[in-house]
């Protein structure tokens, strides 16, 4: 999650400024490596011995709703990167502890207490200070009217993401158990898989797989850096995503909001020296907030933890 997330979002935004336009594609190439998924899948049924999970009626159609989901949310995210920043992205991304903390105590029964909610207000502050800012880190192709839309995608993108996490869980928790790690393979391979189908249809529809031939014969790099940028958003999201499941599986909803929200730094850091990104005193600020809230939401996660063990 901390390597793959963020590189996965900086190439998205490569995209973008070396002349991509799509929201199709790029939403595209988040789920078009799902079958590295079922590949690593696959031999665990001989090595380690283990059953596929039966496929009922309820879990089939938990996998399919979690896929809509995932193509909502990866379309949502390709507005903000068209239109904000990288650094600007990932930091209104971290909203998403805020949504992952709700949706987790309302679906997956996680537990919160005062310095988990007290990060979640310090975060929300975070996100306002940007929001204040807005006017000195917009790129000089992007309208008022689309960074507001990019800021507005990005929030909703983030909400949805911690809708997905507790729902994920919860299919831990209610179908499939936690008996074996297979099960996290299983509904990454299917979730990406149905999401590969709805972002499929989106772009059949938008006509955008023609437009592939024109954006890699005008992209900045050539045609040969298109491909990269497109191959490797694909393997590094799924990896992104592949250990977020992970996490879920092997601990809450809660920890793989602190994990994602964790990526922001870095991600801000690593925009701002590979891509030049505007780095204003308010968007320092913001982050330094942040991670403000970081702390208090992992200090009042470590109580939970320890009050659950004890």
């Amino acid at each position: 999650m901390l390597v793959a997330f963020p590189a996965s979002s900086l190439l998205s935004r490569v995209y973008y400024s070396d002349g991509g336009t799509s929201k199709w594609i790029i939403s595209w190439v988040a789920v078009a490596g799902w079958p590295i998924s079922a590949l690593i899948l696959l031999p665990t049924y001989f090595v380690c011995k283990t059953s596929p999970t039966p496929l009922t009626l309820k879990l089939t159609t938990s996998y399919v709703l979690l896929g809509f989901l995932s193509a909502a949310d990866n379309l949502m995210y390709a507005y903000a990167y068209a239109y904000l920043p990288a650094s600007t992205a990932s930091l209104l991304a971290s909203s998403s502890l805020v949504f992952s903390a709700l949706f987790g105590y309302l679906i997956a029964k996680n537990k919160l207490n005062a310095s988990m909610v007290n990060g979640i207000i310090i975060i929300t502050a975070a996100m306002a200070i940007i929001a204040l800012d807005s006017s000195s880190d917009r790129y000089g192709n992007v309208t008022s009217s689309q960074y507001i839309l990019g800021f507005f995608w990005d929030i909703m993108g983030s909400a949805l993401h911690g809708l997905i996490f507790a729902l994920s869980e919860l299919v831990f928790i209610k179908l499939v158990g936690r008996l074996s790690f297979h099960v996290v393979l299983e509904q990454q391979a299917m979730v990406s898989f149905f999401a590969f189908i709805f972002t499929t249809i989106g772009l059949l529809i938008n006509r955008d797989f023609q437009g592939m031939v024109h954006e890699a014969e005008t992209f900045k790099d050539g045609k040969s850096s298109y491909k990269q940028v497109l191959i490797w958003g694909a393997i590094t999201f799924q990896l992104g995503v592949l250990g977020a499941t992970a996490v879920l599986f092997l601990s809450s909803t809660v920890l793989a909001g602190v994990l994602n929200a964790v990526r922001v730094p870095l991600t801000s850091i690593a925009a701002v020296i590979l891509l030049h990104d505007p780095m204003s005193g308010f968007k320092i600020l913001s982050l330094v907030i942040t991670f403000w809230g970081f702390g208090s939401y992992i200090y009042g996660n470590a109580n939970v933890s320890n009050k659950a063990s004890s």
